[in-house]
């Protein structure tokens, strides 16, 4: 695939517009967005050799939970050359994705669609892995210390480049419960997370008897998995969650205007505490179960009643494992509580899996050289304003704008993948200073407080400091 011509970067210490560290989908999001700007000068650094989007849990037939509309561009700009659409186009797939008739894709297919435009795009550079970005007071300008990796993951050449602005989408990482870390840490019998499922797969479906913690989506498709791949009879699989159900993610239309930015903007304007409230309880509104895995999980266990009885699996919501330890080398024992009966058990089990969820992987290393600069919340959370900027002492003139990592700031639509194209415009135009990407005014039916909360400047003057505020 050709692409416009991009402006060439002059010399090393000439300082670029953006620097962008980590190159997930939020972040290829803003790259293929601000690539037909050719006044900008950007570059994106990522330590992973490409691009790749959780590939242990890239299961045959799971989908995306969000229409393929939800792409890198589209709903920012349709006619961006780096659509869903026209990857499909450049693969010759055009036709049979309209007679599939497909409005969610297979998540292989999204994470091929990611390559493709990784491998088409310039200025990413994989195998680069940042190590420090600092403000430098006599040049006005952010360093950012980077080590570019060879082929086997070893320091090849130290670099450093300058910045007016950085971007940080660094992502997240899997999070292991503290009861269970020991087991993941010790060698012998099979402790992963879901993160790593399809990479342990074949080990796993060994195991005589397979425990898989954590009620959530991820929970749910390695659970059907697990359960498809084992033999009527001896399925010998129990799956266990805090939750106190299984539940179904919200999903009806209504519920689905949280992730617009009308609610981004509501949200962003409510109080600290407001805001932490509503975060914890809207847990089912992104991690709760979609509707098609628990009728395709209950379908299989139903099919199985058949002609052998009842499956030899259980399942079991409202339980949390209090703590866990090794039996000998060969079996786990898993002690958990039952938070409705407050009973506890033991569960003797060959192998587990944590389905446990991701955390936002913290700032403090890459950032250390600028925390003094930080501005935090009353919980020493960074403080974030409306433009996804970093709020940061006045004497810092450049921008560090965040993606993904806004959840007590932004709301439940922080990592939808569906807010990732307007997040990226309006990054794009809080740094270009201008309108480059038109965005809607209004976007659900829901109005959302009593006082609908004004629609933000589409562009604000750099690094003015946003009060707290507090309650009435």
């Amino acid at each position: 695939m050709s692409t416009p011509p991009h402006p060439p970067h002059s010399a090393p210490d000439t300082p670029r517009d953006l620097v962008g560290i980590g190159i997930g989908p939020f972040n290829l999001s803003l790259a293929a967005l601000a690539h037909p700007l050719t006044e900008l000068d950007t570059a994106f650094y990522e330590q992973r050799p490409d691009c790749d989007w959780h590939p242990g849990l890239l299961i045959d037939g799971t989908t995306l939970q969000v229409p393929y509309l939800a792409d890198l561009v589209t709903l920012a700009d349709p006619t961006s050359p780096w659509t869903f659409l026209n990857h499909l186009k450049a693969r010759d797939r055009l036709f049979p994705f309209y007679i599939a008739e497909r409005f969610h894709i297979q998540r292989t297919e999204y994470d091929a669609y990611c390559r493709w435009v990784a491998a088409h795009l310039p200025g990413l550079h994989f195998r680069h892995q940042v190590d420090a970005a600092r403000w430098n007071p006599e040049r006005d300008l952010f360093e950012v210390d980077h080590t570019q990796l060879d082929a086997d993951g070893q320091a090849e050449a130290l670099g450093r480049t300058y910045t007016r602005n950085i971007v940080l989408g660094i992502g997240t990482e899997p999070h292991i419960p503290d009861p269970l870390r020991p087991l993941v840490d010790t060698p012998g019998v099979p402790v992963i997370h879901a993160n790593d499922y399809l990479t342990h797969r074949d080990t796993l479906l060994t195991a005589d008897h397979i425990t898989v913690v954590g009620s959530g989506q991820s929970g749910a498709e390695v659970f059907l998995d697990l359960l498809r791949h084992r033999p009527p009879g001896h399925e010998n699989l129990h799956w266990i969650g805090r939750t106190e159900s299984f539940a179904p993610m919200e999903n009806s239309k209504l519920g689905l205007e949280h992730f617009t930015p009308d609610y981004t903007h509501y949200f962003h304007a409510l109080t600290e505490p407001v805001r932490d409230r509503l975060t914890a309880s809207q847990w089912q509104l992104h991690k709760g179960i979609g509707a098609d895995t628990i009728a395709a999980i209950h379908d299989e266990l139903y099919r199985r009643t058949l002609n052998n009885g009842w499956p030899t699996t259980v399942l079991t919501p409202g339980v949390r494992v209090r703590t866990a330890g090794r039996i000998a080398t060969t079996k786990i024992e898993l002690h958990l509580e039952h938070t409705q009966q407050n009973t506890r058990t033991r569960l003797t089990t060959d192998a587990v899996v944590l389905a446990t969820g991701h955390r936002p992987r913290p700032l403090d290393r890459i950032l250390a050289g600028l925390d003094p600069y930080i501005r935090r919340d009353n919980s020493e959370r960074p403080r974030i304003d409306e433009h996804f900027r970093l709020v940061l002492d006045p004497t810092i003139t450049g921008t560090v704008y965040v993606q993904n990592t806004e959840l007590h700031t932004h709301g439940v639509g922080t990592p939808d993948l569906g807010l990732a194209a307007w997040r990226s415009a309006t990054i794009l135009n809080d740094l270009t200073g201008k309108e480059t990407y038109p965005l809607p005014t209004r976007t659900a039916f829901t109005t959302f407080g009593l006082h609908p909360h004004p629609q933000i400047p589409k562009t604000r003057p750099p690094h003015t400091l946003t009060p707290l505020v507090e309650g009435p």
